[in-house]
């Protein structure tokens, strides 16, 4: 490491604190473990180092080199070269949390439109910015439920469908509330309809969440749903995939309350997992109890238009343990990235690729229940995901697809053991008519026994 002090500078500053030399610091750690013996390979140059990496690097497949029907929550979207161009301008790479406005007011107006935007495509009324995923989007919405009602109503009511690891951070978030209960989301007979879950909806239940496509897939109309979540004075949340918003109604049009969503379609990289970013809208009279910060264009006192931070939390440097959220950073760069991506598309672009995702999708449905031994399953309204019953069991039939260079669905027997031999597999305009066909034509051959 390099500490750019002078010899001059050191003994100045331990002379402030008493010391004679570097080494008194470490007084405290016993001399046997000051220097340890490590088993470290032999030293290489830069050159060396770079090649190492590459030949570490070459031994994974990315989307560049299969096919890839894989989704589930992170989805293969094409991504245009303007958003990189953006996003890495300095004054933005290095920006971080705004806590001074005079100082921050490009990192301001980039959150102020962000907001405006997300308002936007989920039709509600004020978005925060913003949270570390879709999973911490939902929790967070979780919270909110809990301290709006002020622990007066202690059940949280997730559907099935609600993706897999939103349930599970949901659960993880409420470890230690003795008092609240957790319930909904268990296995039923057959695929588990909304009637099935209001069965659970009762005068303590603080949040109803859905998801909207759901986990698998399909799109449900809530209308009616939402009003029998409201009639018991619940609070109705959905998990949406923003991409999706682009061609399906939005969920403010049957009266949602909490907007929450993975920002990952909105181009954001897959990136191994992350960084993503957590989307959350709510009605107005939500804001308060909001996590996370809120922008607000104004003017000063020349009339010139500026930003500001309306509300931010300020939950641990002043809240500390009171505080009703860990959110404390704003996923800025991350936020940027999707403002731009939105940005550039406008309304009819993101129509046009929500549009291709449904399409493609639904071709490729098609194609794959006419082969021999495949059922698609529950074969109504769906976005870019679908649900397919398969001859054999989808880790021998992924295995299978990666020799011919595909990456092939997810297995829902994973977390659905209902749904053994069933694959969810994605669409997205990355795939084009010539490999869903491949994909067709290898799944034929690789179940042809």
């Amino acid at each position: 490491m390099f500490i750019p002090n002078t010899e001059a500078e050191r003994n100045e500053m331990l002379q402030k604190i008493g010391l004679s030399k570097i080494e008194d610091l470490f007084s405290d750690v016993p001399k046997e473990f000051r220097y340890p013996d490590l088993n470290l390979p032999e030293a290489v140059s830069e050159m060396e180092a770079l090649q190492n990496l590459k030949d570490l690097a070459i031994a994974n497949d990315s989307t560049d080199d299969l096919i890839c029907f894989l989704g589930a929550g992170a989805y293969n979207h094409y991504i245009p070269a303007s958003v990189d161009a953006i996003i890495t301008r300095g004054e933005f790479l290095t920006a971080y949390t705004p806590y001074q406005p005079e100082v921050s007011q490009g990192t301001l107006q980039a959150i102020f439109e962000y907001q405006s935007l997300v308002a936007s495509i989920t039709g509600m009324d004020v978005s925060n910015a913003s949270h570390y995923d879709g999973a911490t989007a939902a929790a967070e919405a979780c919270v909110l439920a809990y301290h709006h009602f002020r622990g007066k109503r202690n059940k949280f009511v997730l559907s099935r469908y609600l993706h897999p690891h939103y349930r599970e951070t949901i659960k993880t978030y409420f470890q230690g509330y003795e008092k609240i209960q957790i319930t909904g989301d268990s296995a039923v007979d057959g695929l588990q309809t909304n009637e099935d879950l209001l069965k659970f909806v009762d005068n303590d239940t603080a949040i109803v969440y859905v998801q909207y496509p759901d986990f698998l897939g399909r799109i449900h109309d809530f209308k009616a749903f939402a009003e029998q979540v409201h009639a018991v004075g619940a609070i109705l949340a959905v998990s949406v995939n923003p991409l999706a918003l682009g061609l399906i109604k939005p969920p403010s049009e049957f009266d949602a309350d909490i907007v929450t969503g993975e920002g990952q379609p909105l181009g954001i990289p897959l990136s191994y997992g992350g960084p993503y970013l957590g989307l959350f809208a709510t009605k107005n009279q939500f804001i308060r109890k909001l996590s996370g910060r809120l922008v607000g264009e104004t003017v000063d006192n020349k009339g010139n238009k500026g930003y500001v931070l309306t509300l931010t939390a300020r939950e641990q440097h002043i809240r500390r343990e009171k505080a009703t959220s860990n959110i404390c950073t704003n996923q800025g760069l991350i936020a940027l990235t999707s403002t731009v991506y939105m940005s550039l598309l406008g309304k009819q672009g993101l129509k046009q690729v929500a549009k291709l995702n449904y399409d493609k999708a639904h071709y490729a449905a098609d194609q794959i229940s006419k082969l021999k031994g495949f059922e698609v399953v529950d074969n109504g309204a769906f976005f870019n995901e679908f649900v397919v019953r398969t001859p054999k069991p989808v880790s021998e039939l992924n295995s299978l697809l990666l020799d011919y260079d595909i990456l092939g669905g997810y297995d829902l027997s994973n977390d659905y053991p209902e749904l053994e031999n069933h694959m969810l597999l994605a669409v997205t305009e990355m795939n084009t008519k010539d490999d869903i066909d491949y994909l067709v034509e290898i799944l034929q051959e690789v179940t042809n026994d």
